[in-house]
């Protein structure tokens, strides 16, 4: 399978943390309910053309070249997403098909896709939904027959909550995911009396002092403060902001307010006070 894999997009610390084929099997392994075997190879190839609204999929990975996962880390309900995944995925099988042979006679095999979102934000959210792209289509009645049965297009997206207490099953297979959530659920109970940058390196040392992550939270020691804050999404910002979302033409305005909050954020100021600047 000859992809171009993303290099130069920053690393969140999500997409850092499952950048091993090991530790993708883990945790493909712990989602499905399958084991998948040590001899299976895992092949990482998240594109670095891949892009909706200047982002990149976290990670996309093929097994044997029978499967090919496309997996989003999200802390805010996002309800576009198999839109979001449709695009990129048409950019992943644009690579993996060789172009003549989809005009042969022969019928041509391709990974079979799977589409997953692990959700840890704030909101309430059940253990498990999906989401599918046909909720997103426009009222076709008197237009087309709707006695058809199923949509002749569909996508349906896996949502797995990976906060703590969510989701035993899942997080009991995987250490490192299970690691991952725990983490981010002590940054979320520092914040609550302590500014944001604080509450990171306390939740980094709490983790560490337990043996959380420990090899990997210390390999990327200090980085991992602007590494965390690269996980607030666009819709987040657009959430602190308080605006419903951002319009097309308004991606280099998104760069800028990532950068201006991320040195809000290395300055340690609460959210309530980046809140009232940026609104100014």
């Amino acid at each position: 399978m000859d992809l171009i894999v993303n290099r130069n997009h920053k690393d969140s610390v999500f997409s850092k943390l499952f950048s091993d084929p090991e530790i993708l099997r883990e945790l493909y392994s712990a989602i499905s309910g399958v084991d998948i075997p040590p001899d299976a190879i895992i092949d990482i190839n998240t594109l670095s053309e891949a892009l909706f609204m200047n982002r990149i999929n976290d990670l996309s990975f093929a097994i044997d070249d029978k499967i090919v996962v496309l997996i989003e880390h999200q802390s805010t309900v996002n309800y576009n997403i198999p839109i979001r995944l449709l695009m990129y995925i048409g950019r992943v099988y644009e690579k993996i098909i060789d172009k003549k042979n989809i005009y042969h006679r022969k019928l041509i095999k391709i990974p079979a896709p799977e589409f997953i979102v692990l959700y840890n934000g704030k909101d309430e959210y059940p253990d498990y939904q999906e989401l599918r792209l046909s909720a997103s289509f426009k009222e076709t009645s008197g237009l087309k027959n709707d006695k058809k049965i199923s949509p002749p297009l569909e996508l349906i997206v896996q949502v797995y909550n990976i906060n703590q207490g969510r989701n035993p099953d899942i997080l009991n297979k995987s250490a490192n995911l299970n690691g991952y959530s725990l983490l981010m659920g002590k940054i979320k109970e520092f914040s609550a009396r302590l500014p944001l940058a604080e509450s990171v390196r306390a939740a980094v040392k709490y983790c560490i002092e337990r043996d959380v992550l420990k090899r990997f939270l210390e390999n990327i020691g200090s980085e991992i403060i602007n590494m965390l804050f690269e996980d607030i999404t666009i819709e987040e910002i657009a959430e602190i902001r308080g605006e419903e979302r951002y319009e097309e033409g308004l991606e280099q305005g998104t760069k800028n307010e990532r950068q201006r909050l991320l040195e809000l954020f290395n300055l340690g100021l609460p959210i309530e006070e980046i809140k009232k600047i940026l609104d100014q």
